[in-house]
């Protein structure tokens, strides 16, 4: 299994474009040593050939750019993405929809019910579409059954619902319901390898960890430090918990989490701007060294 890391940070990307913040501050004038990244999304293949896009982020034309996988290649127009899966509909994981509109066919989209009233109602993204290239929606269930793609060879993933928020423009933010966010196990049949990617994470559930303990890397939430970074660095008023994200340190947090998984890769991702981590000579850098978590980049390729 292949799996190329497209965007590796939270919404708003790394820098963000109106933040000027420590780690925002230093990646533009180079006084600390980090990266930037676009907005998270992953793309999974079997064979380096057929592609599957998890979420579609606001960045998804420069990362096409910079990964041949996804370009056309032997027509005047195409790609290399079979189909496109959603794990919540936010704005960063679903407006590079509106880019790929130049399709010459329906885009494929596999997204959960609750998903798909989202995207057609408050951030009406899939009836926008309609005026271009249009959608085959495939309906997601998020009972841990398992489904696969046509045109994917040898994949199989397995969604279960997470409890998080839906999006501000939910018809139902307040009130949340199954399937507004959803965590995938992908499989391999014929190796049985397993990933788990869950960019969203607002509390280690029973499925959610034995997923974790059944997977061979995982790819999850690393927004943000501690529950109140935001607020000490003074751009929000809001905690991490509150917007569905579990920090990583502090008791329960996702480090306590990975401390107990002794077989997989671990890798965090959906990295917010403010998150001192993305500072590759911090203190809470060597701290995730010392644990064996890795902090995802753009670009970083995988091989399970």
């Amino acid at each position: 299994m292949k799996i190329r890391v497209l965007g590796s940070a939270a919404g708003g990307g790394f820098p963000q474009w109106n933040c000027n913040c420590r780690n925002c501050n230093g990646v533009r004038h180079k006084t600390i040593q980090a990266k930037p990244r676009t907005q998270s999304s992953i793309a999974v293949s079997s064979n380096n050939a057929q592609w599957v896009l998890f979420n579609a982020s606001p960045d998804i034309r420069v990362q096409i750019e910079s990964f041949p996988g996804l370009q056309p290649h032997n027509s005047i127009r195409g790609t290399g993405i079979t189909a496109v899966i959603l794990c919540d509909g936010q704005i960063d994981h679903t407006t590079g929809l509106l880019i790929l509109r130049e399709s010459p066919k329906p885009l494929d989209i596999y997204s959960t019910r609750m998903v798909y009233e989202d995207l057609t109602t408050g951030f009406p993204v899939f009836n926008m579409l309609e005026h271009f290239c249009g959608v085959n929606h495939h309906e997601i269930q998020h009972d841990g059954g398992g489904f696969s793609i046509p045109g994917i060879e040898d994949l199989i993933f397995y969604p279960h619902a997470l409890k998080s928020k839906a999006p501000p423009y939910s018809p139902h933010r307040e009130n949340p319901h199954p399937g507004d966010n959803i965590g995938v196990i992908i499989e391999q049949p014929s190796t049985g390898k397993r990933v788990y990617y869950s960019p969203g994470l607002g509390e280690i559930e029973p499925q959610v960890e034995a997923a974790m303990q059944n997977a061979d890397c995982i790819m999850v939430d690393g927004t943000f430090w501690t529950d109140t970074e935001m607020v000490d660095a003074g751009v929000s008023h809001k905690t991490a918990r509150s917007i569905g994200h579990l920090p990583q340190s502090g008791p329960g947090g996702m480090i306590e989490t990975m401390d107990s998984l002794s077989k997989p890769r671990k890798i965090l991702i959906h990295i917010n701007n403010t998150n001192p981590i993305l500072d590759e000579q911090s203190e809470q850098r060597k701290v995730l060294d010392e644990h064996g978590i890795e902090v995802a980049f753009d670009g970083l390729e995988i091989d399970v």
